[in-house]
C-alpha cells in the first residue's frame, strides 16, 4: 500500500498552480561522503541522470572532485529521473547540506506521488534521515517528507481550511 494516497489533501499540497511550483528538498548536516552515497544510489537504482557543468554534459563524478571546485566556480547541477516523468534537480551548492527540487507539475497523481514518496524513502533510509520537502523557496513547515523514525513518508502540513 503507498505510504501517501492522492486525496483532496495531498493535491492540495501539490498544486502547481500553488505559489511556486518546484518545491525544494534540504538534507542538512551533510558530508561529502553522504553526497556520494547519493550519487551510488542514482547508479544502482539505475535512475537515468544528466551532470552538467556549465554548458558541459559530463560523466558522473565523484562527490569529493565537485564539492572542491573553486568557489568562483560555476555551480554544477545533477539532473536525476527516478521516473521518465518525474525529474529531480540537485545542485551542489556545499557538502554541508544536499538540496533538490522538483516540478510540482510533474507529480500529479497517483503514479507519481508513488515515485516521489519512493524517491524520498530510498534517499532518507540511505543517508539514515528525514527528507522533508518544502515549499518553493524554503518556509517554515515542510510540505511532506520521508520520516526516518517512522520509516514512511507522511504529511506535514495541512490545508489552510483544516
Amino acid at each position: 500500500m503507498a505510504d501517501l494516497l492522492w486525496d483532496d489533501r495531498v493535491a492540495w499540497l501539490l498544486d502547481p498552480t500553488q505559489e511556486g511550483c518546484l518545491p525544494d528538498a534540504f538534507i542538512e548536516h551533510t558530508t561529502a561522503a553522504d553526497w556520494q552515497a547519493v550519487l551510488d544510489l542514482i547508479g544502482e537504482q539505475g535512475w537515468a541522470f544528466e551532470y552538467a557543468d556549465g554548458s558541459a554534459v559530463l560523466p558522473l563524478p565523484r562527490a569529493e572532485a565537485v564539492l572542491a571546485r573553486p568557489a568562483d566556480a560555476e555551480c554544477p547541477s545533477l539532473r536525476v529521473w527516478p521516473d521518465p516523468g518525474v525529474c529531480a534537480i540537485f545542485r551542489f551548492l556545499g557538502k554541508e547540506q544536499i538540496d533538490f527540487d522538483l516540478d510540482l507539475r510533474e507529480l500529479q497523481g497517483q503514479e507519481r506521488l508513488d515515485v516521489l514518496c519512493g524517491f524520498l524513502a530510498a534517499i532518507g533510509r540511505r543517508l539514515g534521515t528525514s527528507v522533508p520537502l518544502f515549499p518553493e523557496g524554503g518556509g517554515v513547515r515542510p510540505l511532506l517528507g520521508f520520516d526516518l523514525a517512522a520509516d514512511r513518508i507522511r504529511m506535514m502540513s495541512t490545508p489552510p481550511d483544516t
